[in-house]
């Protein structure tokens, strides 16, 4: 009878495991996921009720008792441990409260490369209480001082490869701000941090200069272009922070795990999901000072590194190196990153060998994200009704004609299935959006009101997202007037900005576009000339170059009579978008960008052919 039984109930099992997998194929996937976003949520609601929230750096501290000696930092061969780390940013808090009038709250901006230094002025200040701006080191001139004032720091502190960038705009800085320089020589005007740090001491920072009782309580100013104008200060709180640093375990890493890092630490991705990711876990980063291709697989040997982060770029340029023997012969397991191609990314698994590829989406600002945790190749994530009821988003309909999101006739936005949506996330106080530093006005833009009923608020991510049959989530495109080009967000109205500062330009419209076989869409400006000028395209050339970081100088230039506008003066870019740079379809005069030449020259067919079949690099 026991027999019969345990007979019929294995076989109940089996129908139900089969049906399991032909039903709901994705259930224990989605289950497991939704499960450790759960037990994340409860850890955050455990730190609430205790009115002490505790950190990354309370967790970063607690990794320098428990393990000291473990390396925490491999940069460039040598070996920072959590001890070593933990004392010189001790030095570098010290510095600060002794030679300076910091307090708790206030904001320094922080201009440095990737080195273990850019980490300890970070953690060192954080010691402090203080909020720590991350600038973008590829800018400079006017968009490095736009940039400061966003953020209204009390010090700069600088790297030493980056001081001649500051030099430049000495002059224009606030009184109040003091400058301080990684090196022991510096120019007028200037701190030497280096030369202060060698005496400083490196005891214990009391820690009542660094509590925090709010998860709501800002920690970081991290500069994104959003949607629209210039690049923005965009407020990170202590809560994202949390959020962020727990995306290497929700994909599973370890304390064992060796995490190669590459991006920008101005980067969200790399300082917030890298090396908040690493203390989090109690795991090594090994940190590189920029991407190289040629050496990546070699330092992943050398270092035992077990997971990267990447943007789609870095892995098709990993692609495109020539192949070697042993490529996939290394100790990876897991890419972590975003904006891979589809064909890029089977291209990767092909060559260098069974590496889970963990692909997600997040924005800066924003409380919302997706993760690919099914390995699904092309998305960016999936949803499920858990994860719905725990994450308030929603796809709509959006009019790219007018540029903004399409309404029905009662003025509500319309739900979008199976077709580009823009990707709007409520906001509310489970999920709360902290805006930018600076005029309302920055925050504000950012933000649809009364999208399906009066009162309601979401945030507009900028993103055209598609979610397919099985509720994988899929990046389209993104809206507004920014593009993406070689791994960063590119404003548009800053480079139109920058080439109407020409005396012969009336008017600039920049935009992104498509090329086969790279991420993201190149610059082009279209141009109206001032009547009775001509075109200097020597001219052109040296300003973008000057005052624009390489990635958003336009590679192509279009010269145009008139422009298309809206009703309320807009200059339209979807159809310009559409046209292209093929010289076949366009009868206006295209340019393109030839930096041997150190000038713009004319777009010719052979040239167009030569770009689109990849033999010019762009």
């Amino acid at each position: 009878m026991l027999l019969s039984w345990l007979t019929v109930l294995g076989a109940g099992m089996v129908v139900l495991h089969f049906l399991q997998k032909l039903l709901f194929p994705y259930f224990w996937d989605d289950f497991w996921f939704v499960l450790k976003v759960v037990l994340i949520i409860i850890r955050l609601k455990k730190y609430e009720k205790r009115g002490e929230l505790v950190t990354v750096l309370d967790k970063f501290l607690s990794h320098a008792k428990r393990q000291p000696r473990k390396p925490f930092i491999i940069y460039e061969g040598d070996i920072y441990t959590y001890q070593d780390v933990d004392k010189r940013s001790s030095r570098v808090a010290h510095v600060f409260l002794n030679h300076s009038s910091l307090k708790k709250g206030d904001t320094v901006a922080l201009l440095m490369s990737n080195e273990p230094d850019f980490v300890h002025v970070w953690f060192g200040l954080a010691k402090l209480g203080c909020v720590v701006a991350f600038l973008n080191t590829n800018i400079r001139s006017n968009s490095l001082l736009n940039c400061i004032r966003a953020c209204g720091p009390r010090a700069l502190v600088v790297g030493a490869d980056l001081l001649g960038t500051v030099e430049e705009i000495l002059p224009s800085l606030s009184e109040n701000i003091s400058v301080w320089g990684m090196k022991d020589s510096v120019p007028q005007g200037v701190i030497s941090l280096k030369e202060k740090l060698s005496t400083s001491p490196d005891e214990p920072v009391p820690r009542s200069h660094h509590v925090v009782s709010l998860l709501k309580s800002t920690c970081l100013y991290i500069f994104t272009s959003g949607t629209t104008g210039l690049p923005k200060a965009a407020v990170i709180s202590q809560l994202q922070v949390l959020r962020g640093s727990a995306v290497l375990w929700a994909f599973g890493c370890t304390a064992h795990d060796i995490v190669y890092i590459t991006l920008p630490l101005y980067h969200s991705s790399a300082a917030i999901l890298g090396i908040s990711g690493c203390v989090e876990l109690g795991a090594t980063c090994v940190l590189k000072k920029k991407f190289s291709a040629s050496q990546f697989w070699s330092d992943c040997k050398k270092y035992d590194v077990t997971v990267f982060q990447y943007i789609g770029e870095l892995c098709r340029y990993l692609c495109k190196q020539s192949k070697r023997e042993g490529e996939k012969d290394h100790k990876v397991r897991l890419a972590i990153g975003n904006g891979i191609r589809s064909d890029v990314w089977r291209e990767f698994l092909d060559r260098f060998g069974n590496i889970k590829v963990c692909e997600l989406y997040a924005a800066t600002e924003s409380s919302i994200s997706f993760m690919n945790y099914t390995g699904r190749i092309g998305a960016i994530g999936r949803t499920n009704l858990f994860y719905k009821l725990l994450s308030t988003f929603d796809l709509i309909k959006y009019d790219f004609q007018k540029d903004e999101p399409m309404r029905n006739e009662q003025g509500w936005c319309i739900h979008v299935k199976k077709e580009p949506g823009l990707l709007i996330s409520r906001v509310n106080a489970k999920n709360p959006f902290f805006g930018y530093a600076g005029p309302y006005k920055h925050t504000k833009d950012k933000l649809l009101c009364d999208v399906f009923k009066k009162g309601d608020v979401y945030l507009n991510t900028g993103d055209l997202i598609v979610q397919d049959q099985d509720n994988f989530l899929y990046f389209w495109d993104r809206t507004g007037d920014t593009f993406r080009w070689k791994g960063e967000n590119v404003a548009t109205t800053e480079v139109a900005d920058v080439i109407g500062m020409l005396d012969f330009i009336q008017e600039a419209n920049v935009y992104g576009v498509a090329i086969s076989g790279y991420e993201g869409r190149a610059g082009m400006a279209s141009i109206i000339l001032k009547p009775n000028t001509s075109l200097d395209l020597e001219k052109v050339y040296e300003q973008v170059v000057t005052f624009l970081p390489a990635y958003a100088c336009p590679r192509f230039l279009r010269i145009q009579e008139k422009m298309e506008a809206t009703g309320t003066f807009k200059l339209l870019k979807h159809q310009l978008v559409e046209d292209g740079f093929n010289p076949l379809k366009i009868s206006e005069p295209l340019y393109f960008m030839d930096n041997l030449k150190k000038s713009y020259v004319l777009l010719t067919r052979e040239l167009y052919d030569q770009i689109m079949l990849g033999e010019i690099k762009l």
